[in-house]
């Protein structure tokens, strides 16, 4: 499990002048803010005057025995110098990488206390507040760019022997002065998995199982195997499908540690099925590909992280990095999957007003999703912007046939169990000089008789044969006469289209033949031409010589 906590360390004295190990003197200022082991004040190099609002500096500060900000100064001072982040930037070519700047450490003491320091840059609010802000959630496109720029970090610290162990929203932090930036802060879980080049090996020990936060802990970290880099890249899948969706489905069961390790288990025994059912409209099948490509990984195996980029990068291209509130077409997801604690509202919304101020109104999209069979169409719940359109389209008109043609209009029976027999009955009655076309009915007397295709779609009685099937009844005389002096007509229209054809047809091979001799008679011209210069020089020879 994750160290202990201990009581914070008491605040230290107003605009308190600390020395790093460097000899540097920094300038402490007002708390703003507290973590789980210590203080962060502002901070000033400045020490003549008052640390201003704005600096760019924060100093962290905890009891000199702590562990975690132990760890995460040893990460710093061995991995994450600003020289070889920049040397690494150069050779990746990258304008951005999001680790903060170290600037410093060192030891004090205040009252017979010993306290331990680091300095570092000055960043801005945690991820965490942004997604409470957005009610859970964030933009798919926003997810995937997250998690590109993460893979840029994890990529410079594994391949400085160390893993993070604890990527979460609460340690993603915005820049101070540019939002766009996210930063993957708090290492003070970070581990050496690879001191001196040399892998540590798989070994399961149940006494340090379950380390890390619970939500998003690697499968390996669940039966206690020491972090690796398939490990912190497992946890940046639960976090970007946390992020997408909303939940994840051992949210309700974290008081037990067994029952969220089985219940990963299942989501990456059963990807990408599992991944992909957590939203509507396939939306998490860049999260799905990715936490099998890293299903895919041993434990000592180098990541293709190229791969994984490549995966996420999909969906561009991007723009800048986009923190507002989803759409609600990527919040809907099945209810199956939705935190208890999330709110329902079935209330109306309005969605479009036309030119007199009336507003059409369509239900939000409910919680509960049910899947389409393959082939149903979609309903407005599942497509409310559709009910927009049609609600602004003009209304077609549909042929509607006259009272004497339908035998039942007459009949209005009442909307109970009895009346729906009697109509389903009457329907399914052979009535004679009577067809179904779309939702009118219409008299079979101006219709061309004709023998089609039709698909049997009763699987269980036809499995699904197509048969050729006479679907008319037979035809009346009055049908008959109809019929003739009807093809009749039809057949006075095709003898003239057939004539005006090959008339065309005549038409343009006059076109053909004229354009024909006349580049006959060019060649001819061409040809007397020449002949006409060679004699003109033939006589000139002869007179020269």
């Amino acid at each position: 499990m994750a160290p202990r906590k201990r009581p914070l360390p008491s605040p230290l004295p107003n605009d308190w002048i600390l020395r790093d190990t460097e000899k540097r003197k920094w300038r402490l200022g007002k708390i703003i803010g507290k973590g789980g082991f210590g203080v962060i004040y502002s901070a000033s190099d400045c020490v003549d005057a008052p640390v201003p609002e704005d600096t760019n500096y924060v100093i962290k500060v905890e009891f000199r025995e702590n562990g975690p900000l132990f760890s995460e100064l040893k990460f710093y001072q061995r991995a994450a110098k600003l020289e070889n982040i920049n040397k690494w930037k150069r050779n990746k070519r990258l304008g951005f990488l999001g680790i903060p700047t170290y600037w410093g450490s060192g030891l004090t003491e205040c009252n017979g206390t010993s306290y331990r320091f680091m300095v570092m840059d000055r960043l801005g609010t945690d991820l965490q507040k942004v997604i409470v802000e957005n009610g859970g959630q964030l933009r798919k496109q926003t997810v995937l760019q997250l998690g590109c720029l993460m893979l840029d970090v994890l990529e410079y610290i594994h391949d400085n022997e160390y893993v993070h162990a604890d990527i979460k929203a609460a340690n993603l932090l915005l820049g101070h002065r540019d939002p766009g930036k996210v930063y993957l802060a708090d290492y003070g879980l970070s581990y050496r998995y690879c001191p001196n080049g040399e892998h540590k090996e798989y070994k399961e020990n149940p006494k340090k199982g379950h380390n890390g936060t619970i939500e998003y802990t690697s499968i390996d970290a669940h039966k206690g195997v020491a972090p690796s880099r398939r490990g912190d890249l497992e946890v940046l899948g639960y976090c970007l499908l946390h992020w997408q969706c909303g939940t994840l489905p051992w949210l309700s069961v974290l008081r037990n540690p067994v029952q969220v390790q089985e219940a990963k288990a299942k989501l990456i025994a059963d990807l990408p099925d599992s991944v992909i059912q957590m939203s509507t409209s396939g939306f998490t099948t860049e999260v799905a590909s990715f936490l099998l490509g890293v299903k895919a990984l041993g434990y000592n195996e180098k990541p293709d992280y190229q791969a994984l980029r490549k995966v996420l990068l999909g969906a561009g291209p991007w723009g800048p990095l986009d923190l507002s509130k989803p759409r609600t077409v990527e919040t809907a997801r099945p209810a199956m999957n939705r935190n208890s604690s999330s709110e329902r509202s079935s209330k109306l919304k309005p969605v479009t007003e036309d030119e007199d101020g009336n507003r059409a109104t369509v239900k939000s999209i409910l919680p509960k999703v049910r899947y389409r069979i393959q082939g149903e169409s979609k309903t407005i719940d599942q497509e409310p912007w559709k009910a927009i359109s049609r609600a602004e389209e003009p209304a077609k008109s549909r042929p509607v046939a006259s009272d004497e043609d339908d035998l039942w209009l007459h009949e209005v029976h009442s909307k109970t169990q009895e009346g729906t027999k009697k109509r389903h009955k009457q329907k399914s009655s052979v009535v004679s000089g009577v067809m179904r076309t779309d939702e009118a009915w219409l008299s079979t007397r101006k219709r061309h008789r004709e023998f089609r295709p039709r698909f049997i779609p009763d699987v269980s009685n036809h499995l699904g044969s197509n048969v050729w099937e006479d679907y008319c009844t037979s035809p009346s005389e009055e049908d008959v006469n109809w019929n003739e002096h009807q093809w009749t007509g039809c057949a006075y229209e095709y003898t003239d289209d057939q004539y005006r054809h090959n008339n065309g047809n005549n038409l343009e091979n006059v076109h053909r033949t004229c354009w024909s001799l006349e580049m006959y008679a060019v060649v001819i011209v061409v040809a007397l031409l020449l002949t006409l210069v060679v004699i003109t020089m033939s006589f000139k020879n002869c007179a020269y010589f």
